[in-house]
């Protein structure tokens, strides 16, 4: 793993990039979520996970965790950012790239993915659906207009992405593919009884995604 510098039109910020040696396989541009920072050990799990798993993925701290400030940027300046990010990915690392993100990262490189950001395809990790305890409002309006496979990684008690909203506006799209962690939440935390820890749940999410990335072109 190496620390990288990505310029965007706010300045810079950090990124992690972690190379694999496998060759032909999708670079992964990796975005972290709202509460958390490229150094959150759910993230760095995934990075390095993918990594070993034969793709080399960057992951970037959004200029607020950047500063080391608790609230997200505007939307705006968070998109700004990531797509900085991707550019240098593609021209630095690979072109042939999949953007993912989880949670709060995740919805940015949806966006990115609706506007025409050029990638290979989107990794969802705990799309935030809607907020908690409030299924009525709903993120949903820009993922029609992703036109690339998507693959959609969602644990069964996650409260920001219930069932039945899930159901009809994230499972029924198309070129949406849906992969769930039973008995995970939002952070595919599983309870006790699930028979299982959180370790293993993790390292399934990283199995699924590494599995997905595998059949893309």
């Amino acid at each position: 793993m190496r620390s990288v510098t990505i310029p965007w039109e706010g300045g810079t910020v950090t990124g992690r990039l972690a190379t694999a040696a496998d060759p032909g396989t999708p670079g992964v541009l990796l975005a972290h979520g709202a509460g958390t920072n490229q150094d959150h050990p759910m993230v760095v799990a995934i990075r390095d996970g993918l990594a070993r798993g034969g793709f080399s993925t960057l992951t970037f701290n959004y200029p607020y965790t950047e500063a080391g400030q608790e609230r997200p940027d505007a939307p705006k300046r968070l998109l700004a950012c990531h797509s900085a990010a991707a550019g240098w990915f593609r021209t630095e690392v690979d072109p042939n790239m999949v953007m993912a993100g989880r949670s709060m990262g995740g919805r940015m490189a949806s966006m990115l993915a609706a506007e025409g950001e050029p990638c290979s395809g989107l990794i969802l990790f705990s799309y935030p659906l809607h907020p908690a305890g409030r299924p009525e409002k709903l993120r949903k309006d820009h993922l029609p207009d992703i036109q690339v496979p998507v693959l959609s990684i969602v644990g069964t008690r996650d409260a920001l992405a219930t069932k039945d909203p899930y159901d009809r506006w994230v499972r029924a799209l198309p070129n949406f593919t849906t992969s769930e962690i039973a008995d995970g939440d939002h952070s595919f935390r599983v309870r006790k009884a699930s028979g299982r820890t959180n370790e293993e749940a993790l390292a399934e999410v990283i199995d699924v995604a590494g599995d997905w990335l595998r059949t893309l072109p």
